[in-house]
């Protein structure tokens, strides 16, 4: 697909609609906890990955962690904050239970400028997987982040969630590889792409984690060759979809006319593939990394919203590589600190901002 209003170098995406930016994804209330490394191995999960559980394996988790922050997340969902923080117009699309968890989440997104288009199931008291999804993040010493998600109610995210009406009225539909571990997962992403392409919305990417792009590989580098407009990735993971042996010739192996590939490589910054060439853009430096929790999800947030903004790539990337330096100063992946006053003192906000 090459959409009429695709970001060029130096081109804004899109015309003024009423979102910069739809997310679609998983809604988890997350569960952030310190443990060492044993623990992760205790707990049999892989280093630096997230692991699909059950809802009833989450209570076993939580037990073995002792006490955890609560945070409505979801990677996509922490993509939407970031893009509110920046001073952006995001709605999130996803699906929760009518229990505490369903509500309290709700509640947080509006109260963070963020639009909750949720789909809302009941919730079956004999049945926990009918709950709101819960993801346990466990952050080792070296500031890593690895998740134990139960998607519970989140997971039953349909096609009939996705409102075309929605995605019109959007510049932006950023979606992760998440998204394809739900059930319905093929029709949602069908959907997807044909209301975009009728209204001229462009689609972004995120491939999320390595681990997945194996468990999808076929259906994610179909995506790239022919079905999003701009593509995130981590170091991993775009040698994982590539199966080049470095980010620059991931970056040219992955190359079409009209894409946009991004990807990032914490501490060295992050390479912009287009059209225009490969671009290298630095990393904000962090002298106390706490936290990588998010760094991925923020800098697709600051990059979204660049390009919805009338930013350049490279300046888009810059908004990108400045949130992701927040999101690690802290614990959790919420800006702590309004982005759009630290975009600001950067001199980095787009003019139209």
């Amino acid at each position: 697909m090459t959409s009429a209003n695709l970001p060029g170098p130096a081109r804004p995406i899109g015309r003024a609609r009423r979102y910069d930016v739809v997310c679609v994804g998983n809604a988890l209330m997350d569960h952030l906890a310190f443990a060492d490394f044993s623990v992760l191995g205790e707990l049999g999960l892989a280093p630096g990955g997230m692991t699909l559980v059950d809802v009833e394996t989450t209570h076993r988790i939580g037990r073995a962690l002792g006490g955890a922050r609560q945070v409505p997340g979801g990677t996509v969902t922490n993509t939407a904050v970031g893009i509110a923080s920046l001073g952006g117009t995001p709605a999130f699309v996803g699906a929760v239970a009518d229990d505490e968890l369903g509500a309290r989440y709700a509640a947080d997104l509006e109260s963070a400028g963020v639009v909750a288009a949720l789909e809302r199931f009941p919730l079956d008291p004999d049945d926990s997987e009918t709950a709101t999804g819960r993801c346990f993040v466990v952050i080792t010493p070296d500031a890593e982040r690895t998740m134990a998600t139960a998607l519970g109610a989140g997971g039953r995210l349909d096609r009939t969630g996705i409102d075309p009406g929605l995605l019109a009225a959007s510049a932006l539909v950023y979606f992760d590889g998440y998204l394809l571990d739900l059930p319905d997962a093929d029709a949602i992403v069908e959907r997807l792409l044909a209301a975009t392409r009728a209204d001229g919305t462009a689609v972004a990417m995120g491939l999320a984690d390595a681990m997945l792009v194996d468990r999808h590989r076929d259906v994610l580098r179909g995506l790239v060759d022919d079905g999003v407009d701009v593509v995130f990735a981590n170091e991993a993971e775009i040698l994982a979809i590539s199966g080049e042996a470095t980010v620059e010739r991931a970056l040219h192996a992955l190359h079409r006319p009209g894409l946009v590939v991004v990807a990032t490589c914490g501490p060295d910054g992050a390479f912009v593939g287009s059209d225009g060439g490969i671009d290298e853009v630095p990393a904000f430096p962090v002298a106390d990394p706490v936290d990588r929790t998010g760094a991925g999800d923020l800098f697709a947030a600051g990059f979204c919203f660049g390009i919805t903004h009338g930013a350049d790539l490279v300046g888009a990337a810059s908004l990108g590589s400045l949130a992701a330096a927040e999101a690690i100063s802290h614990v959790g992946a919420r800006p702590e600190s309004p982005l759009a006053a630290l975009a600001a003192d950067a001199g980095l906000l787009p003019a139209s901002s």
